[in-house]
């Protein structure tokens, strides 16, 4: 889908859409949980789409009314398909049920999107050496077979918390013991921080001390009701309007909230000064949103970037390309990026979202100063489905071009 946008200014309120990273963590502890929970503020992005798949596959039973799922959980059952589970692009769900459905000690095979395929699994590929278990990985699918063990894990803490994520969930379904030591340097430490209150809030207890965890096997997740708390890192997105002559009041965001992409108003403030520099090694998906602010302000250097190269895409590079067409001159190092201070000017050629739902957004933020035409704009449902209807609401100007 290609979408034009005219230059216009954002005004109004508008109510932040639920935690994409939440959403995936509660709807998994309802999964696991013997009973039935209700899960409201529920926004069915292709992401969380995925993870109800595999539940659905697992043999949760849910039902989804307006932006509510009622799941009933798989409890005790043993983690077992003989389904294509299917993780689409959601690089959280593969990570996260891949531990789980090795839980169960059968035949596993996960398919997605090439790209999702392409992305980093090392660390689980060990473990699965380590343990015997089958594991092979081609360009369409992972296969697996085996059953994951109750041990002491050594997770290297400088790759994606997902993996810990994946391991958290799963470890205490297992009947012995099992310790998970993160080795410094820890990243996204805030993710993890969410990933214990999820487990917490759904009856499983995990001791820590420090960058060790404690985990004490045939533990049972609790049916419970929740709400889904409002999304810092697509707030992100709406709140940018701000910082280019709009004026919008982003609504139902948790002041207390362990997300570590609050950070963004703090980098939003330091982004009006001349020429800043900020790390993003802890907040990778604020990266293509602040390049493009700092485009449109007066630059900036962006230090802990190579996370950026396995994402949805390469985002440092397809956005120093993207910009280019704004004018606007990015050096992309191996852990550094750098956006120059220059004059936005209207793109001359149609921009490309190179399906990553972050870049369509920060497109289409800098399309209300310049205007210009997006292709690959319907990668938005990846994370945030009712984007260009929320934007419309707030007086940007978006014509669709199916």
């Amino acid at each position: 889908m290609r979408v034009k946008i005219l230059p216009s200014k954002a005004e109004g309120s508008v109510l932040a859409p639920p935690s994409k990273s939440m959403a995936h963590r509660m709807l998994m502890g309802a999964g696991l949980a013997e009973g039935v929970s209700v899960i409201g503020n529920i926004d069915l992005s292709e992401d969380i789409k995925a993870t109800l798949g595999i539940l659905k596959a697992l043999g949760c039973d849910y039902k989804i009314d307006d932006r509510t799922v009622t799941m009933k959980g798989v409890g005790k059952r043993s983690l077992q398909t003989e389904e294509k589970l299917d993780s689409k692009e959601s690089g959280s769900t593969l990570r996260f049920f891949i531990p789980l459905l090795l839980t169960g000690g059968g035949k596993v095979r996960f398919v997605g999107a090439k790209r999702l395929m392409e992305r980093p699994l090392e660390i689980y590929e060990n473990i699965c050496k380590e343990q015997g278990i089958f594991y092979q990985r081609t360009e369409q699918a992972l296969e697996l077979e085996g059953k994951l063990k109750s041990t002491h894990y050594k997770v290297p803490g400088n790759i994606s918390s997902q993996f810990i994520t994946g391991l958290l969930y799963a470890l205490p379904l297992l009947e012995g013991d099992s310790v998970i030591e993160v080795l410094p340097p820890v990243e996204s430490k805030a993710y993890i921080e969410m990933t214990l209150e999820a487990l917490e809030y759904y009856g499983i207890k995990i001791q820590r001390k420090e960058n060790t965890f404690y985990i004490s096997g045939g533990q049972t997740y609790i049916a419970k009701d929740s709400v889904v708390e409002g999304d810092y890192s697509n707030a992100a997105f709406l709140d940018a309007f701000n910082l280019i002559g709009g004026e919008v009041q982003v609504e139902g965001l948790r002041e207390d909230s362990l997300q570590g992409d609050q950070i963004y108003k703090t980098y939003f403030e330091l982004l009006k000064e001349d020429k800043p520099v900020m790390d993003i090694a802890e907040c990778p998906d604020l990266g293509p949103i602040l390049m493009g602010m700092a485009a449109a302000l007066h630059g900036a250097k962006f230090t802990g970037t190579k996370r950026l190269k396995i994402k949805e895409s390469d985002r440092g590079t397809v956005m120093a390309e993207e910009l280019k067409k704004f004018g606007i001159r990015v050096e992309v190092l191996e852990n550094e990026i750098t956006v120059f201070p220059g004059k936005l000017k209207k793109p001359e050629e149609v921009l490309n979202s190179h399906n990553d739902h972050r870049i369509a957004m920060t497109l289409a933020t800098l399309c209300t100063i310049t205007g210009g035409y997006i292709e690959g704009a319907e990668s938005v449902r990846k994370s945030f489905p009712n984007y260009y209807e929320e934007i419309q609401k707030l007086g940007i100007q978006v014509m669709r071009e199916d």
